[in-house]
């Protein structure tokens, strides 16, 4: 096997070659003025090979993942795999307006004409419980990274309440909760719009409690601004948040700190300073469930 990676996502590819004891080489990729890419590969890779990449921003990065799996494929590659721990395009479902793209649909369908095997982390899923009814093929992984944040949190807290912020966080604040022996509570949200939310806080007592909030996403960082707020407000003594993908657009990370968070976690699904907790083994585990 070979794994190919990409600059911005090199270190993580690195930290995945070590756990599969597999080479890493590098994508050459140079952005000509108009914005086209260029890429070069190695001249010569083996029968199966593994990119490795995140596709937050994903709209360039799609186009990568393109050329780079045709050309891989062109130079011998009878197996391609794509290790991409944040997975975009997930959450457009159904379409809420007429004429609206089904996005999940439609990038899922190409991901399953490019690859062999597909494997992401926590993929944001609503209306289907299968990563392969999205990306209609065998090996599409949905893997989560509840044991990782689970185990990271037990060793940064003899205890804490667990909050998650919406019920579709409710899946995984309960497996981290019940891994490692802490209590935890779910909040109601309604959305408004990309950056307006409402948040209701549960019946709990959070006073002089610590409290770490549990998403799979931190986007716009609102919902989780305005859970901080509530729970200070009820007494919280320190509020911390562990995400799986921080994706952090625009001001995002400075609201969720202006907003009284002690410290930020999170995966390196996407490369960002809060990343400390490590997905290589859980991904070079399922690599080789599948060879």
């Amino acid at each position: 096997m070979l794994i190919l990676a990409f600059d911005e996502y090199m270190l993580q590819a690195q930290r995945l070659g070590a756990a599969l004891d597999v080479p890493v080489q590098k994508v050459y990729l140079h952005h000509f003025p108009d914005a086209e890419s260029l890429l070069r590969l190695p001249i010569s890779v083996p029968e199966h090979v593994i990119i490795c990449r995140s596709l937050n921003q994903p709209n360039d990065k799609l186009i990568e993942l393109m050329l780079c799996v045709k050309t891989a494929r062109q130079l011998g590659a009878k197996r391609v795999t794509l290790a991409a721990p944040y997975l975009c395009y997930m959450r457009q479902d159904i379409a809420n307006q007429p004429g609206e793209a089904v996005s999940q649909k439609i990038i899922g369908q190409m991901l399953a004409e490019l690859f062999d095997d597909v494997i992401t982390v926590d993929s944001h899923l609503h209306r289907i419980s299968r990563l392969n009814q999205a990306i209609p093929i065998d090996n599409a992984i949905n893997l989560t990274a509840a044991d990782n944040i689970g185990n990271f949190l037990k060793q940064q807290f003899d205890t804490a309440v667990l909050l998650g912020p919406d019920a579709e966080s409710q899946q995984w604040v309960s497996s981290i909760a019940k891994k490692i022996g802490f209590d935890y509570a779910v909040a109601k949200k309604i959305r408004q719009g990309d950056k307006q939310v409402i948040i209701t806080l549960p019946e709990y007592d959070f006073n002089n409690k610590p409290v770490v909030i549990i998403d799979d996403v931190a986007s716009t960082g609102r919902t989780i601004a305005m859970a901080t707020g509530l729970l200070m407000s009820e007494g919280a003594k320190q509020v911390y948040v562990a995400v799986t993908h921080p994706l952090f657009c625009d001001d995002a990370e400075a609201h969720i700190l202006q907003a009284g968070v002690n410290k930020i976690w999170s995966t390196d699904s996407i490369s960002h300073s809060s990343a400390c907790i490590y997905l290589d083994h859980l991904l070079a585990q399922a690599i080789k469930d599948i060879v």
